[in-house]
């Protein structure tokens, strides 16, 4: 790999977690510069402006959720198993963080709602990429007879991502793994009371 495309990618990694933290829209050039080492014009060499590494940043940061979620996908067999592990990726996040910041999935729709629209539509295809992802479980184990034919898809996959979410959320604003955990007991229970065939 070249130093030029070395700095790049640094660029875009470090980017990528001051995004996280302090959003696109608290974020300055000037904290890229800091982050970086570098002076705006070793910045603005890689790219035309904020915005376009703001967009590569994020593309980053949910090739690193991406990459998880498919470590998590494979340890198990079932759709059950496959289900918890795609659920469970931000269990222990202080031993073993996905990226700084929290979810970026979480933090970019947030941040780019009414601020920046290049932004709000890529999470936007990133969050139906998950949720596709999920309808996939569910209906492999549909296929399989784990889960009952008569659940709705749409409607289970809508209530797992707003109720991981909103665990991400407590566990970011108190800074406790506890509401990840309590997410995944309650997980459990419904797939075992509402989803199991």
């Amino acid at each position: 790999m070249s130093k030029g495309l070395d700095t790049r990618n640094m660029i875009i990694q470090k980017s990528a977690e001051l995004f996280n933290r302090k959003g696109f829209t608290g974020s300055a050039m000037s904290d890229v510069m800091k982050i970086t080492g570098l002076e705006k014009g070793g910045i603005y060499r890689h790219f035309k402006n904020k915005d376009e590494l703001a967009l590569e940043a994020f593309d980053f940061a949910i090739n690193v959720m991406r990459r998880r979620l498919r470590a998590a996908y494979t340890s198990d067999k079932t759709a059950t198993g496959k289900l918890m592990a795609a659920m469970s990726i931000y269990t222990h996040m202080d031993d073993d963080p996905l990226l700084a910041g929290g979810c970026p999935l979480l933090n970019t729709a947030i941040d780019a709602d009414d601020t920046h629209p290049l932004l709000k539509e890529k999470a936007q295809q990133a969050l139906d990429e998950w949720r596709t992802f999920l309808a996939a479980i569910l209906q492999r184990g549909i296929k399989t007879g784990e889960f009952r034919e008569d659940i709705r898809v749409e409607e289970v996959v809508v209530f797992l991502v707003s109720a991981f979410e909103g665990s991400v959320m407590l566990q970011k604003l108190y800074g406790k793994d506890q509401y990840i955990q309590l997410y995944l007991n309650q997980l459990h229970h419904y797939i075992d009371q509402c989803l199991a065939a």
